[in-house]
């Protein structure tokens, strides 16, 4: 939980983020959670065209 100061709304310099620790968070979120959720995606969006396909055929004209 953030300490504030008198009323002011600003937390206290020592709460403040450093740029350490912002660069590593970014780093994390560039390097494993977005590679992780694109792929959940791509993987997710083939699977239901997929499941689709076995579902009701594949596409194009009947033969």
């Amino acid at each position: 939980m953030m300490t504030e100061t008198a009323g002011s709304g600003v937390p206290e310099a020592d709460d403040r983020p450093t740029r350490r620790s912002e660069i590593a968070a970014f780093l994390v979120l560039a390097v494993l959670i977005w590679p992780i959720i694109a792929v959940g995606i791509v993987g997710g969006y083939g699977f239901l065209v997929w499941m689709s396909q076995v579902v009701l055929g594949p596409p194009g004209p009947p033969h």
